[in-house]
This record gives structure tokens, sequence and C-alpha cells, in this order.
């Protein structure tokens, strides 16, 4: 991957709820917005992807782990949904040439990595790539989060594969900016879902390096342990990987609404 491509931008992105997206769901709007912005996103990139890097909350490892399948099966990792949504398909080649070479740059900055030449794509990387490259058509490998979820490290994977960007790869983060399963739907949640957005909002939107600071000690924001509990924060961890890979570019909230109840917001750097 030695051309030239335009560098890509980076993302944090939600990817709702299981397969919500390609089932009936009551009220029938409910995820209608979160879907027109994962499919308008692909227009806003300088170019089409070479490849794509999803950080997918539904993937933890002791140490940090990629895909490298040349044609990856999907994993159903939801629990409860109608018989067709097990047979969701999303045929999109693998890469386990990136994914060796993302691996050699996660042990250059000293982080240990290795590749999994069986594992597939679960439903925080296939679900929301069947609408924003829904021909499939995109070369996608999958990074697993560290089980420890120490937001300093997972800063440091970002910035080991940031110069990726500049080969035409595009870095997803894929998770959900509230997280609290306990708080879907639930009223009470909606201050306190609103008061975390807001200062995350104003951290990903801050100079980079006050960004990184703020993000790596997330855990201090109003109501952020309400809004990812201790223990079980995987779904905003996929954010802090965008924010290194992002260097000393700038973030912006791209997307935001209440759904179910809460706020969930998505980001977009460079």
């Amino acid at each position: 991957m030695s051309r030239a491509s335009p560098r890509m931008p980076v993302y944090y992105i939600p990817h709702g709820a299981g397969p919500c997206f390609f089932m009936d769901w009551n009220p029938p709007d409910t995820w209608d917005r979160m879907a027109a912005f994962l499919r308008g996103l692909r227009t806003r990139l300088p170019a089409r992807p070479r490849a794509i890097v999803v950080v997918s909350a539904h993937w933890l490892a002791p140490q940090f782990r990629l895909t490298g399948h040349a044609r990856p099966p999907l994993i159903y990792d939801y629990y409860g949904f109608p018989p067709h949504t097990y047979e969701l398909t999303y045929p999109a080649p693998g890469h386990p040439a990136l994914a060796e070479q993302a691996a050699k740059l996660l042990e250059q900055r000293g982080l240990e990595a290795a590749v999994d030449p069986h594992r597939g794509l679960d439903h925080g990387a296939f679900i929301p790539l069947k609408l924003m490259f829904p021909q499939a058509d995109v070369p996608v490998i999958q990074l697993s989060l560290r089980r420890d979820l120490a937001p300093r490290i997972h800063l440091d994977a970002g910035r080991a594969l940031a110069s990726l960007r500049d080969k035409g790869v595009l870095i997803v983060g894929s998770g959900m900016s509230f997280h609290n399963m306990r708080g879907y739907g639930d009223p009470r949640y909606t201050p306190v879902s609103a008061a975390f957005d807001t200062w995350l909002t104003a951290a990903v939107e801050s100079p980079p390096p006050e960004r990184d600071f703020l993000l790596e000690h997330w855990a201090r924001a109003p109501q952020a342990q309400l809004c990812h509990p201790p223990g079980a924060e995987e779904h905003l961890v996929p954010l802090l990987v965008a924010a290194g890979a992002a260097g000393d570019c700038a973030g912006e909230r791209v997307y935001s609404e209440r759904i179910l109840e809460t706020t969930i917001s998505a980001y977009r750097f460079g």
C-alpha cells in the first residue's frame, strides 16, 4: 500500500442496537436518522478508501488482535432478534497484508499484537459497514480492544496506526457514546446522557494535546460512569483509538440525536 492516496479522516460512529437497521422497530423511525448518517458517511470522504480498519466494541482480547482472514466470516453476536437477521451477509474481502502491517506498527510502539487468521467481523463492524459501504467492495480488517480497556494504551494504539491514513486507509471506531443498558428508554437518563455528551463533545473539539488528556481521563467527566459503567466502557474506548489516530487533526461532532431517551453522538477527525 505504497501508492500516494488522499489522507483519510478518522471516525467514531454509533453502531446501533444489534441489527436494528435491518428489522422492524417500534416506533418504526427509531433508527432512521442514525442510518441516514451512516449511509451518507462515504460521501464525505476525500476518495474511496483503499481499505478500512474498524475497531469494534465487541472484540476484547488480552492483547491487540487483528483479523487476517482473506474472506472474513460474520459473527452474529446478538441475541433474541428475528431469524432473518442471522442471515445478513457482508462479503467484503479481508486484507491479510494490511493486518500484518498494522500488527507491526503496534509492536513498534511497544504494544503486543498478533493476527488472527480465523476470526470474522462482529456486528459492531459489519452492521454499520452494510450501510456505509453497501457494495462490500472495500477490504476490511478489524482491530480488537485490549481487555483492560486502559485509555492511554488505546490512544497509543491509534497513534501507532495513524500513518495508515496517508495510504488511503479509513480508520473507524465503532461503539456508542452512551452505553448503559439500564438507561436506554429511561427518561431519567436523558439529562445524564446530555451532560456527558456536552463534556465529550467539548473534549473532542479541544486542541489535540488537551483533547487526548481529557479523553485519557474521561472517567472524571460529569455523569461518565453512569453513561459507561466501570468495567463496561468498551463502547467508548474505540473513540480513544480514533482520537489517537487523528494525531494533530481537529475533531468535531458530526451527528447527534436523542434516541431511546439518551443522547448519542458521532465524531470525525481530520
